[in-house]
């Protein structure tokens, strides 16, 4: 499956991965959405917070750590939240496109 305008909203100019890397890396947060998100929410613009299952930690560290590293404009915070975790993620106002894109895959996951 080829990738589609979509995948590109969210992969800005600004982004260093390999472009063969990135379907990879779109399927890896797909996944992560699919399996351990269980809420979103749209705190501003620039803001979205995403409440995820306690389990997945490891892996969303290490996917937030690889993308942080490719998309520096990216902020990612992790907070425990009781028997959860919270995922914030922020990006400056010329990246709001970018957020849009994440937020619609993630909703898009957990519908899934």
């Amino acid at each position: 499956m080829g990738m589609t305008s979509d995948d590109q909203a969210w992969v800005p100019e600004a982004c260093t991965l390999p472009t063969v890397e990135r379907p990879l890396r779109l399927a890896e947060f797909d996944d992560l959405f699919a399996t351990a998100l269980r809420d979103q929410q749209r705190l501003s613009p620039t803001a979205l917070r995403w409440r995820l299952d306690k389990t997945a930690e490891t892996t969303a560290r290490e996917l937030t750590g690889r993308e942080s590293s490719c998309c520096s404009f990216l902020s990612f915070a992790f907070t425990e939240d009781g028997d959860g975790l919270r995922l914030d993620v922020q990006v400056p106002a010329a990246h709001v496109e970018v957020l849009d894109a994440l937020a619609q895959r993630a909703a898009a996951g957990m519908a899934a």
